[in-house]
């Protein structure tokens, strides 16, 4: 049943209660029913992550003031019921200190377990061992790639990316040796053009989905080779229109092959089928979410508004993770490193689960921080 938006004031208002009397979910009872079950299996996450008096998060296990800096240094307890999670210290450091690099881009994990994330930095890509140790950089040529996937082919994998600055899709080898890119002379004319690619994906039969969330909001399918099939979306509020598609993942969690679409500023995850049409809206009131990862039924969203939510093979909202209590940090990519505390996130922008069901993090900012949360 859908919720008014009375109800969700109401809703609001009672969860602020419950931080201060712990009896506030009692109201909730008298609101609307399949909604209050929801928000009764989320309170303790909620109560952990609610504002009080603008700066204390409720529930945070571990420092009251968490260590700071652009590596975790410390161990942080989130998220709650089946997801609760903590930071790894020390994990993804660079080598003699430096920075990843502003870390707009997405992260992937290979079945050896080795973690992949992209950079806007001269180093592009970043290899880092499962236990996120550094083994390598893959230069400038894969400098800001906005997302980043593995996709096997036949018994190879390979990395994909949508590099937004060179308006094109590149496909990767282990080493980051570029196998192919798109546009290429086979892919004829892209309606809209390809300014502003932000997200790449690979259904079974091999071909391309990509998403222009930063330019013409319109998504594309291209066969293997690169050729350009079909075109759609748009920008706007209707369903099969975009507001900012950002990312883009490959959903079969309901046994037909889906394609599972982060629209950012419309806040919320759309499904289209695999010919590019429109199906329906999987999860709605996200913090404009970025990309999307999938393990078994259960999606990692990151949101570029300081927190990642786990999501249900309904679009519920199951737990949520690294909750930013501080509002001014949300989104922001100048944030320095003495505000960037362990077990809160500030800008999620790409995401993986990795080969054990722990979630790989990068933030939006402009020294760079990826956190391993590690399932408890």
């Amino acid at each position: 049943m859908p919720v008014s938006t009375k109800d969700c004031f109401l809703i609001r208002d009672c969860i602020e209660a419950s931080t201060k009397t712990c009896k506030g979910f009692e109201l909730i009872k008298s609101i609307t029913p399949a909604f209050a079950q929801q928000i009764q299996l989320m309170k303790n996450t909620i109560i952990v992550t609610l504002l009080v008096s603008g700066s204390v998060a409720f529930g945070h296990e571990g420092h009251a003031h968490p260590p700071a800096g652009k590596v975790v240094s410390s161990v942080q307890k989130t998220g709650n019921g089946q997801f609760v999670f903590e930071t790894v210290p020390g994990f993804g450091a660079m080598p003699e200190g430096v920075n990843i690099g502003p870390t707009h881009g997405g992260v992937a994990v290979d079945g050896a377990g080795d973690i992949y994330v992209s950079t806007e930095a001269d180093h592009g890509v970043v290899k880092f061992a499962a236990d996120g140790s550094f083994k390598k950089s893959f230069g400038a040529e894969t400098k800001a790639l906005h997302s980043l996937a593995l996709i096997k082919e036949e018994e190879k994998e390979v990395l994909i990316g949508a590099a937004v600055s060179a308006q094109k899709v590149l496909k990767l080898d282990l080493d980051g040796q570029i196998l192919m890119s798109i546009p290429n002379k086979g892919t004829g004319e892209i309606k809209g053009g390809f300014r502003g690619v932000t997200g790449v994906t690979v259904g079974p039969e091999g071909n391309f989905y990509v998403v222009c969330g930063y330019g013409s909001n319109l998504i594309h399918k291209f066969d293997p080779a690169g050729k350009l099939l079909k075109t759609a979306g748009g920008r706007g509020k209707a369903d099969g229109q975009f507001m900012t598609c950002h990312g883009v993942t490959l959903d079969t969690r309901s046994g037909t092959p889906l394609l599972l679409i982060c629209d950012r500023e419309n806040r919320r995850l759309v499904h289209f089928d695999l010919d590019l049409n429109f199906k329906q809206v999987h999860s709605r009131h996200l913090r404009r979410p970025c990309a999307v990862s999938i393990r078994g039924d259960y999606a990692a969203v990151a949101e570029l508004e300081g927190r990642v939510t786990i999501v249900g093979k309904n679009g519920a909202h199951l737990a949520f993770l690294g909750d930013q209590p501080d509002r001014s940090l949300w989104a922001k990519k100048p944030v320095p490193a003495e505000k960037l505390y362990d077990g809160l996130f500030t800008a999620p922008h790409g995401l993986s689960w990795d080969n054990d069901g722990n979630i790989i993090v990068q933030d939006w900012n402009v020294t760079g921080r990826v956190t391993k949360l590690q399932q408890q």
